[in-house]
Protein backbone atom coordinates (compact mmCIF):
# COMPACT_ATOMS: atom_id res chain seq x y z
CA UNK A 1 0.00 0.00 0.00
CA UNK A 2 1.41 3.45 -1.31
CA UNK A 3 1.53 6.37 1.56
CA UNK A 4 1.95 8.52 -1.95
CA UNK A 5 -0.56 10.93 -2.67
CA UNK A 6 -2.12 9.49 -6.40
CA UNK A 7 -3.26 13.39 -6.92
CA UNK A 8 -1.08 15.86 -8.87
CA UNK A 9 -0.36 18.25 -6.23
CA UNK A 10 -2.04 18.40 -2.61
CA UNK A 11 -4.69 20.51 -1.02
CA UNK A 12 -5.75 20.17 2.21
CA UNK A 13 -8.04 17.73 1.97
CA UNK A 14 -5.95 15.16 -0.05
CA UNK A 15 -3.27 16.13 3.30
CA UNK A 16 -6.08 15.12 5.41
CA UNK A 17 -6.64 12.01 3.40
CA UNK A 18 -2.91 11.31 2.89
CA UNK A 19 -2.55 10.88 6.47
CA UNK A 20 -5.30 8.72 6.78
CA UNK A 21 -3.31 6.36 4.32
CA UNK A 22 -0.17 6.41 6.11
CA UNK A 23 -2.19 5.37 9.07
CA UNK A 24 -3.09 2.41 7.70
CA UNK A 25 0.33 1.73 6.36
CA UNK A 26 1.06 -0.85 9.11
CA UNK A 27 4.65 -1.83 9.93
CA UNK A 28 5.55 -5.42 9.40
CA UNK A 29 7.74 -6.73 12.77
CA UNK A 30 7.57 -10.54 11.69
CA UNK A 31 5.52 -13.04 9.86
CA UNK A 32 2.06 -12.33 10.88
CA UNK A 33 2.94 -9.03 13.20
CA UNK A 34 2.33 -5.80 12.74
CA UNK A 35 2.78 -2.07 14.38
CA UNK A 36 -0.07 0.66 13.90
CA UNK A 37 -0.01 4.29 15.12
CA UNK A 38 -2.51 6.60 16.42
CA UNK A 39 -2.81 10.30 15.22
CA UNK A 40 -1.91 12.47 17.64
CA UNK A 41 -5.08 14.60 19.04
CA UNK A 42 -7.44 15.20 21.68
CA UNK A 43 -9.56 11.83 21.84
CA UNK A 44 -8.84 10.08 25.37
CA UNK A 45 -9.10 6.58 22.87
CA UNK A 46 -8.41 5.19 19.71
CA UNK A 47 -11.38 5.51 16.77
CA UNK A 48 -12.98 2.22 16.74
CA UNK A 49 -12.64 2.86 12.65
CA UNK A 50 -9.29 2.95 12.32
CA UNK A 51 -8.69 -0.19 14.53
CA UNK A 52 -10.63 -1.98 12.63
CA UNK A 53 -9.29 -0.65 8.98
CA UNK A 54 -5.37 -1.65 10.73
CA UNK A 55 -6.32 -4.88 11.35
CA UNK A 56 -7.66 -5.10 7.66
CA UNK A 57 -4.82 -4.08 6.24
CA UNK A 58 -3.06 -6.74 8.72
CA UNK A 59 -5.32 -9.43 7.80
CA UNK A 60 -5.11 -8.55 3.87
CA UNK A 61 -0.75 -8.54 4.22
CA UNK A 62 -1.35 -12.03 4.59
CA UNK A 63 -3.82 -13.03 1.81
CA UNK A 64 -3.08 -13.85 -1.52
CA UNK A 65 -4.65 -10.63 -3.48
CA UNK A 66 -6.66 -12.73 -5.86
CA UNK A 67 -8.92 -13.19 -3.43
CA UNK A 68 -11.32 -10.50 -2.22
CA UNK A 69 -12.39 -9.67 1.39
CA UNK A 70 -16.29 -10.77 1.48
CA UNK A 71 -16.89 -10.43 5.34
CA UNK A 72 -15.50 -9.70 8.87
CA UNK A 73 -16.99 -9.44 12.08
CA UNK A 74 -15.09 -7.74 15.07
CA UNK A 75 -15.26 -6.97 18.57
CA UNK A 76 -14.17 -4.15 20.66
CA UNK A 77 -12.97 -5.43 24.03
CA UNK A 78 -10.96 -2.69 25.71
CA UNK A 79 -10.57 1.34 25.07
CA UNK A 80 -7.27 1.54 22.95
CA UNK A 81 -4.72 3.82 24.55
CA UNK A 82 -4.32 6.92 21.42
CA UNK A 83 0.11 7.27 23.35
CA UNK A 84 1.19 4.07 22.46
CA UNK A 85 1.39 1.88 18.86
CA UNK A 86 -0.92 -0.93 18.53
CA UNK A 87 0.02 -4.34 17.49
CA UNK A 88 -1.40 -6.58 15.23
CA UNK A 89 -1.15 -10.09 15.53
CA UNK A 90 -2.45 -12.76 12.29
CA UNK A 91 -3.40 -16.08 12.94
CA UNK A 92 -3.59 -17.73 9.25
CA UNK A 93 -6.64 -19.73 9.81
CA UNK A 94 -7.30 -21.65 7.08
CA UNK A 95 -6.22 -21.26 2.92
CA UNK A 96 -9.09 -23.47 1.22
CA UNK A 97 -9.34 -23.95 -2.20
CA UNK A 98 -11.89 -21.06 -2.68
CA UNK A 99 -12.22 -19.30 0.44
CA UNK A 100 -9.53 -17.81 3.10
CA UNK A 101 -10.00 -17.25 6.64
CA UNK A 102 -7.97 -14.72 8.94
CA UNK A 103 -8.20 -13.68 12.97
CA UNK A 104 -6.44 -10.47 14.11
CA UNK A 105 -5.82 -9.58 17.41
CA UNK A 106 -4.90 -6.14 17.95
CA UNK A 107 -2.83 -5.84 21.56
CA UNK A 108 -1.64 -2.69 23.56
CA UNK A 109 -0.26 -3.05 27.21
CA UNK A 110 0.05 -7.14 26.98
CA UNK A 111 -3.59 -6.84 26.73
CA UNK A 112 -6.52 -7.78 23.50
CA UNK A 113 -8.40 -4.87 22.80
CA UNK A 114 -9.71 -5.88 19.37
CA UNK A 115 -10.55 -8.89 17.84
CA UNK A 116 -11.38 -9.40 13.97
CA UNK A 117 -12.22 -12.28 12.04
CA UNK A 118 -11.95 -11.97 8.43
CA UNK A 119 -13.34 -14.29 5.07
CA UNK A 120 -11.97 -13.46 1.61
CA UNK A 121 -12.84 -15.69 -1.60
CA UNK A 122 -12.12 -16.41 -5.29
CA UNK A 123 -14.11 -14.52 -7.98
CA UNK A 124 -17.48 -16.61 -8.37
CA UNK A 125 -20.72 -15.86 -10.25
CA UNK A 126 -24.15 -16.63 -8.96
CA UNK A 127 -27.49 -15.54 -8.88
CA UNK A 128 -27.60 -11.91 -7.87
CA UNK A 129 -30.36 -9.56 -6.49
CA UNK A 130 -30.29 -6.31 -4.22
CA UNK A 131 -32.52 -3.90 -2.33
CA UNK A 132 -32.90 -0.81 -3.73
CA UNK A 133 -30.87 2.11 -2.69
CA UNK A 134 -33.37 5.01 -1.14
CA UNK A 135 -33.90 8.24 -3.71
CA UNK A 136 -32.06 11.12 -1.79
CA UNK A 137 -30.38 14.49 -2.51
CA UNK A 138 -26.86 14.82 -4.04
CA UNK A 139 -24.29 14.87 -2.19
CA UNK A 140 -23.16 17.86 -4.62
CA UNK A 141 -26.41 20.01 -3.30
CA UNK A 142 -25.29 19.32 0.48
CA UNK A 143 -23.18 21.52 2.99
CA UNK A 144 -19.70 20.15 3.90
CA UNK A 145 -19.56 19.59 7.85
CA UNK A 146 -17.50 22.58 8.16
CA UNK A 147 -20.17 24.63 6.35
CA UNK A 148 -22.61 22.82 8.10
CA UNK A 149 -21.08 23.43 11.95
CA UNK A 150 -19.93 27.14 10.90
CA UNK A 151 -23.26 28.61 12.52
CA UNK A 152 -23.12 26.74 15.30
CA UNK A 153 -19.71 27.16 16.02
CA UNK A 154 -19.47 29.55 19.13
CA UNK A 155 -21.99 27.71 21.02
CA UNK A 156 -19.73 24.45 21.55
CA UNK A 157 -16.46 26.12 23.16
CA UNK A 158 -13.13 26.99 20.98
CA UNK A 159 -11.67 23.74 21.41
CA UNK A 160 -14.96 21.97 19.77
CA UNK A 161 -15.53 24.68 17.36
CA UNK A 162 -11.52 24.35 16.24
CA UNK A 163 -11.75 20.84 15.97
CA UNK A 164 -14.92 20.97 13.44
CA UNK A 165 -12.84 23.03 11.06
CA UNK A 166 -10.19 20.74 10.74
CA UNK A 167 -9.44 19.24 7.10
CA UNK A 168 -11.18 15.41 7.55
CA UNK A 169 -10.02 12.06 5.51
CA UNK A 170 -13.55 11.29 5.05
CA UNK A 171 -15.88 13.98 3.52
CA UNK A 172 -19.39 13.04 5.40
CA UNK A 173 -22.84 14.72 4.33
CA UNK A 174 -25.93 14.00 6.22
CA UNK A 175 -29.12 14.59 4.02
CA UNK A 176 -30.66 15.77 7.54
CA UNK A 177 -28.88 18.04 10.07
CA UNK A 178 -27.03 15.69 12.25
CA UNK A 179 -27.94 14.62 15.64
CA UNK A 180 -24.93 16.73 17.48
CA UNK A 181 -27.07 19.97 16.29
CA UNK A 182 -30.34 19.35 16.63
CA UNK A 183 -31.42 17.20 19.47
CA UNK A 184 -34.80 16.96 18.96
CA UNK A 185 -36.23 12.98 18.80
CA UNK A 186 -36.77 11.82 15.34
CA UNK A 187 -37.15 8.46 13.88
CA UNK A 188 -34.25 5.69 13.74
CA UNK A 189 -32.86 5.99 10.30
CA UNK A 190 -30.40 8.91 8.69
CA UNK A 191 -28.81 8.62 5.23
CA UNK A 192 -25.04 10.31 5.05
CA UNK A 193 -22.92 10.73 1.80
CA UNK A 194 -19.47 9.82 2.34
CA UNK A 195 -16.45 9.28 0.42
CA UNK A 196 -12.36 9.61 0.80
CA UNK A 197 -11.62 13.52 0.44
CA UNK A 198 -9.21 12.86 -2.52
CA UNK A 199 -7.53 11.04 -4.62
CA UNK A 200 -6.70 7.07 -3.61
CA UNK A 201 -4.47 4.98 -5.30
CA UNK A 202 -6.41 1.82 -7.02
CA UNK A 203 -5.08 -0.34 -4.47
CA UNK A 204 -8.64 -2.58 -3.59
CA UNK A 205 -7.66 -3.39 -0.19
CA UNK A 206 -6.90 0.20 0.82
CA UNK A 207 -10.46 0.97 -0.48
CA UNK A 208 -11.69 -1.46 1.91
CA UNK A 209 -9.95 -0.01 4.83
CA UNK A 210 -11.07 3.63 4.08
CA UNK A 211 -14.69 2.41 4.10
CA UNK A 212 -14.56 -0.05 6.92
CA UNK A 213 -12.93 3.09 8.64
CA UNK A 214 -15.81 5.69 8.06
CA UNK A 215 -18.56 3.16 8.37
CA UNK A 216 -17.88 3.51 11.76
CA UNK A 217 -18.58 7.37 12.13
CA UNK A 218 -21.59 7.62 11.85
CA UNK A 219 -23.74 4.14 12.53
CA UNK A 220 -24.32 4.25 15.97
CA UNK A 221 -25.43 7.62 16.11
CA UNK A 222 -28.25 6.38 14.20
CA UNK A 223 -29.83 4.56 17.62
CA UNK A 224 -29.71 7.67 19.69
CA UNK A 225 -31.92 9.41 17.33
CA UNK A 226 -35.21 8.65 18.93
CA UNK A 227 -34.07 9.82 22.62
CA UNK A 228 -32.59 13.08 21.50
CA UNK A 229 -29.37 12.26 22.84
CA UNK A 230 -25.48 12.09 21.37
CA UNK A 231 -22.44 11.47 22.18
CA UNK A 232 -21.30 14.73 22.64
CA UNK A 233 -23.99 15.63 25.88
CA UNK A 234 -21.88 13.85 28.53
CA UNK A 235 -25.12 11.53 29.33
CA UNK A 236 -24.55 8.65 28.19
CA UNK A 237 -21.67 6.33 27.96
CA UNK A 238 -21.62 5.40 24.20
CA UNK A 239 -18.89 3.28 22.66
CA UNK A 240 -18.84 0.14 19.94
CA UNK A 241 -19.28 -3.10 20.78
CA UNK A 242 -19.09 -5.19 17.85
CA UNK A 243 -19.09 -4.63 14.58
CA UNK A 244 -19.73 -6.56 11.07
CA UNK A 245 -19.31 -6.20 6.98
CA UNK A 246 -20.15 -8.14 4.55
CA UNK A 247 -19.03 -7.20 0.96
CA UNK A 248 -21.10 -7.59 -1.93
CA UNK A 249 -19.95 -5.42 -5.26
CA UNK A 250 -16.82 -3.93 -6.22
CA UNK A 251 -16.62 0.30 -5.33
CA UNK A 252 -14.17 2.72 -5.09
CA UNK A 253 -13.65 4.68 -1.67
CA UNK A 254 -13.21 8.21 -3.11
CA UNK A 255 -16.12 8.03 -4.70
CA UNK A 256 -19.17 9.08 -3.47
CA UNK A 257 -21.23 6.57 -1.90
CA UNK A 258 -24.86 6.32 0.20
CA UNK A 259 -24.37 5.49 3.80
CA UNK A 260 -28.35 3.96 4.40
CA UNK A 261 -28.19 3.59 8.15
CA UNK A 262 -31.52 2.53 10.69
CA UNK A 263 -31.77 0.89 14.05
CA UNK A 264 -34.08 -1.68 14.76
CA UNK A 265 -33.81 -2.04 18.64
CA UNK A 266 -32.49 -0.30 21.91
CA UNK A 267 -32.33 -2.29 25.01
CA UNK A 268 -30.10 -3.11 28.02
CA UNK A 269 -28.21 -0.19 27.34
CA UNK A 270 -27.00 -1.07 23.87
CA UNK A 271 -27.93 -0.12 20.85
CA UNK A 272 -28.23 -2.38 17.39
CA UNK A 273 -28.02 -0.05 14.02
CA UNK A 274 -27.57 -1.34 10.18
CA UNK A 275 -26.20 0.25 7.32
CA UNK A 276 -26.25 -0.22 3.57
CA UNK A 277 -23.79 1.26 1.74
CA UNK A 278 -24.47 1.75 -1.97
CA UNK A 279 -22.32 3.33 -5.31
CA UNK A 280 -24.12 6.33 -6.61
CA UNK A 281 -25.62 4.46 -9.56
CA UNK A 282 -27.31 1.95 -7.07
CA UNK A 283 -25.55 -0.80 -6.61
CA UNK A 284 -25.50 -2.16 -2.99
CA UNK A 285 -21.19 -2.40 -2.47
CA UNK A 286 -21.66 -3.17 1.74
CA UNK A 287 -24.05 -4.10 4.64
CA UNK A 288 -22.58 -3.02 8.02
CA UNK A 289 -24.38 -4.23 11.61
CA UNK A 290 -23.51 -2.76 15.16
CA UNK A 291 -24.14 -2.93 18.15
CA UNK A 292 -23.28 -0.34 20.52
CA UNK A 293 -23.11 0.50 24.47
CA UNK A 294 -25.84 3.70 25.42
CA UNK A 295 -25.32 3.33 28.92
CA UNK A 296 -26.98 6.44 30.92
CA UNK A 297 -24.58 8.02 33.16
CA UNK A 298 -24.87 8.92 36.65
CA UNK A 299 -26.75 12.09 37.19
Amino acid sequence: MSTASAAAGHDGHQDALDDLIALLDLEPLEVNLFRGRSPEEWRQRVFGGQVAGQALVAAGRTVDPARAIHSCHAYFLRPGDPSVPIIYEVDRIRDGRSFTTRRVVAIQHGRAIFNLQASYQIDETGPEHQDPMPEVVDPASLPTMQEQFAPFKDKFGPEFAEWSQRERPIDSRPTEVPSWLDHRPRPPAQDVWIKANGVLPDDPLLHVCIVAYASDLTILDTAMLPHGVNFADGEFQVASLDHAMWFHRPFRADEWLLYHQRSQSASHARGIAEGSIFTRDGRLAVTVMQEGLMRPTAP
